[in-house]
């Protein structure tokens, strides 16, 4: 009998290597190949006899008939929308968030809801007691919903006991990476235990018709944990956000095979456990003053959400010699190094003998490129001392040559601003509103002189 051969597995990245090595080549992480057991042959070797052993497989045309998946509302309108529209029969999602920010208090509130509605629900936890469970939803109010309990880490058992009945209108798993598959040799965590169980427990709900929620841990730079073919395997991938010094957290869709993408649902961390928040825009933004300098407010998108926050900057003269710092919370440091350039650059303004802090108000993280206005509208305010109007959002793309680009939806982003109270907007030239003033700018340069009162 041959002698099984020995690979080496990337926990970080899932790459095979035939050797172990300290380091990755992959992903260059060091102290992270596992070895593991394989079979005589490698998938490169094997070949397949294309004359027997196969069984034809049915094509079909993009043209026929398909049926909407069916979806389980549970209640939760900000759960729902992150979703688009509930949970989906069959399929899989996977949640993930730092630790202690509410993913398990969020999906026993999800599972009390539709196990009320007289759907038979599974919560498994790999990481705590049934009673710790338990005692958890008697402080969030939910000690009375039918939600059935367990506490295993085996995938066969898990399988084993669902198998006997009714499978599950709702399975979830706290967390996959506590998982283990007596298929694979490993500990629980490693790339192969946590591919293997999440491959078993991906099967029974496809087979099933359950919709399965796989709970994921992330890493120190919020990525989950885990190899990223897990990500590949299920249909939904969530994102749960937020800073613990902030009562507020974001649901964030990064994935989603029925549905789109960058939708979000906003929560409040109460004493009672997550509620929705019905209006975020009014969540970010802070109470704002007549005469105050450095703050824009800017109609961000998420998906087809429009939220409004607040853009705050500070800037700080200098003494000559001194080095001037830069420091950002809940934006691209990057990119405010990129604006700062353009306004020296293209307009003149002198930022190189400065402190510049740069805050988006509370604790709100914007990836959107339109903020690039609002940023520099905000920088120009501090410098000048100049307020920008307080009933006048702004919103705009700025290129590397001064140009103020248009941005997307920028119809749904001025309504929301007119529905709370906004009249004036700051924003690309070609930018039209039937209910609000516009102010168009062609470059960064007119923004200057219209805020410093040149023209």
């Amino acid at each position: 009998m041959a002698k099984p051969q020995k690979r080496y597995v990337c926990q970080s990245c899932g790459s095979v290597a035939s050797r172990w090595q300290g380091q990755c080549v992959d992903c260059s992480e060091w102290n992270t190949l596992i070895e593991e057991v394989g079979g005589n042959v490698t998938p490169f070797q094997a070949k397949h006899n294309l004359q027997s052993g196969g069984r034809a497989i049915a094509l079909i045309g993009l043209d026929a008939e398909v049926a909407l998946p069916e979806r389980m509302a549970t209640g939760i309108a900000e759960l729902d929308r992150a979703m688009g529209g509930g949970f989906v029969e069959a399929s899989a999602t996977l949640i993930g968030g730092d630790p202690g920010i509410g993913k398990s208090t969020l999906l026993l509130q999800a599972a009390a809801e539709l196990a009320r509605r007289g759907q038979r629900v599974v919560y498994v936890s790999g990481e705590e007691a049934a009673d710790q469970v338990r005692l958890r939803a008697r402080r969030l109010g939910l000690g009375d919903a039918p939600v059935e309990l367990a506490a295993a880490t085996s995938t066969r058992d898990i399988l084993t006991t669902l198998g006997q009945g009714q499978p599950p209108a709702l399975l979830v798993i706290d967390s996959i990476q506590t998982m283990h598959s007596d298929l694979i040799e490993g500990a629980p965590g490693t790339v192969s235990q946590v591919r293997a169980s999440a491959q078993e427990l991906i099967r029974f709900a496809k087979e099933r018709g359950s919709a399965l929620v796989l709970v994921g841990h992330v890493t120190k730079d919020g990525s989950i944990a885990g190899p990223r073919v897990l990500e590949h395997m299920v249909d939904t991938v969530l994102s749960f956000e937020g800073e613990r010094s902030h009562q507020y957290r974001i649901l964030r869709a990064i994935k989603n095979r029925f549905g789109g993408t960058d939708e979000i649902g906003v929560f409040s961390m109460e004493t009672g456990g997550l509620s929705e928040v019905a209006n975020p825009s009014a969540l970010f933004l802070t109470h704002r003053e007549e005469g105050m300098t450095g703050a824009t407010v800017f109609p961000a998108l998420e998906g087809t959400r429009p939220v409004l926050v607040e853009v705050q900057a500070l800037v700080v003269r200098l003494a000559s010699g001194a080095t001037p710092r830069r420091a950002v919370v809940g934006w691209d440091s990057g990119r405010l190094a990129m604006i700062l350039a353009v306004l020296e650059a293209r307009c003149g303004l002198s930022f190189s003998t400065c402190e510049v802090y740069l805050n988006i108000a509370g604790g709100y993280r914007v990836q959107d490129p339109a903020a690039d206005l609002a940023v520099a509208a905000a920088l120009i305010s501090a410098l000048s001392e100049r307020p920008v109007p307080a009933d006048a959002v702004a919103f705009g793309e700025i290129a590397l040559s001064g140009e103020v680009r248009p941005v997307a939806h920028a119809p749904l982003r001025l309504k929301e601003a007119a529905k709370l109270g906004f009249e004036h907007a700051l924003g690309p030239s070609a930018t039209k509103s039937d209910g609000m003033r516009v102010s168009g700018f062609k470059t960064l340069g007119a923004l200057v002189d219209h805020m410093l009162g040149r023209g």
